[in-house]
């Protein structure tokens, strides 16, 4: 009986032992997805976007048309970054440009105040309904879209639009 005892009370220990262990790496893990994402800016991006299959969707009626569209996110780093870029590219666009930037708009006053002269600037829920209409998941994304809003050409980068500038005669 007392070897019955025994085994039953190293069983206990080593349920608790396994108990407290599995709490620290839980505990740990946490704290790395936190870091992680804090690292990424926000929203981490499947790994397996591809911007292409963008192509083909139209914008919604309200921001159809020949133009230059970027994708943002106040929380995205990267968007940051990037913005610079996009208001070069639409500076030299004819049909114009679109910003469309996600996220708290309390937030999103800086990149607001450098697109405005130079792009349509959408935020709030303008910018969740078109984001959402158009299927972006990723940010950023720059789409160049066409005389009805269809999107003909759609990257994560700037210089992946070069080849489909509109031609004018």
């Amino acid at each position: 009986m007392a070897f019955l005892i025994a085994a039953v009370v190293l069983v206990g220990l080593l349920c608790l032992l396994n108990l407290v262990l599995m709490t620290g790496v839980l505990r740990r893990l946490r704290e790395h997805t936190a870091e992680l994402q804090r690292l990424a800016g926000g929203a981490m991006a499947p790994m397996s976007y591809d911007p292409r299959v963008l192509v083909g969707r139209r914008l919604p009626e309200d921001a159809a048309g020949p133009r230059l569209v970027g994708f943002f996110d106040v929380d995205c780093d990267t968007c940051h970054e990037r913005a610079p870029e996009f208001v070069a590219a639409a500076r030299g666009e004819d049909g114009g440009a679109l910003a469309v930037v996600s996220g708290d708009p309390g937030k999103a006053d800086d990149l607001i105040e450098l697109m405005s002269g130079v792009a349509e600037v959408v935020t709030g829920d303008d910018a969740l309904r078109i984001t959402e209409a158009v299927g972006i998941s990723a940010f950023p994304t720059f789409l160049r879209t066409g005389a009805e809003g269809v999107v003909v050409a759609a990257d994560t980068e700037l210089t992946g639009l070069a080849t489909h500038r509109p031609h004018h005669a």
